[in-house]
């Protein structure tokens, strides 16, 4: 018998255990909870960040500084390259043209054009925001850009 053939296949198809079901089972009475206290109890479960009567890590730790992580902006992000690839000459690209193509996850949050690849059609590009790069390719291809809030 090889190592992997027991870790590869050992646990797969491994029955659930059946707590509860008798003292000949092995896990009867207590159903493997133990005596007493409130781990016996199927709710009411003390929380990961309790320590008893100890001060919790998270007060006695000190409280620095400020972050803007929960202000700041997920731009959805499409290059030029993408946009060739996707629509046709004279075509109009809005978040929900995107969206219906595939290229980003949703309509509603901002998008960002960036300027990686060529773009060799004439596209009407509404977007949040542009690179430099990227506006430069789309107007250089003969193409319009739109910034819209």
């Amino acid at each position: 018998m090889m190592i992997s053939d027991v870790t590869a296949r050992g646990c797969r198809n491994r029955p659930r255990k059946r707590v509860g079901r008798g003292i000949g089972s092995g896990n009867g009475k207590t159903a493997g909870r133990g005596h007493k206290g409130m781990g016996q109890h199927g709710s009411n479960f003390p929380s990961h960040l309790r320590e008893g009567g100890q001060m919790p890590l998270f007060r006695r730790l000190p409280k620095r500084g400020f972050s803007n992580a929960g202000f700041r902006t997920e731009y959805q992000v499409v290059n030029v390259a993408a946009l060739d690839a996707a629509f046709k000459d004279g075509d109009r690209v809005t978040p929900a043209a995107l969206a219906a193509a595939g290229l980003i996850r949703s309509a509603v949050g901002p998008v960002k054009i960036l300027g990686d690849g060529e773009l060799t059609r004439r596209l009407i590009v509404e977007a949040t925001r542009f690179s430099a790069t990227a506006a430069r390719k789309i107007e250089a291809a003969g193409g319009q850009i739109k910034a819209t809030d």
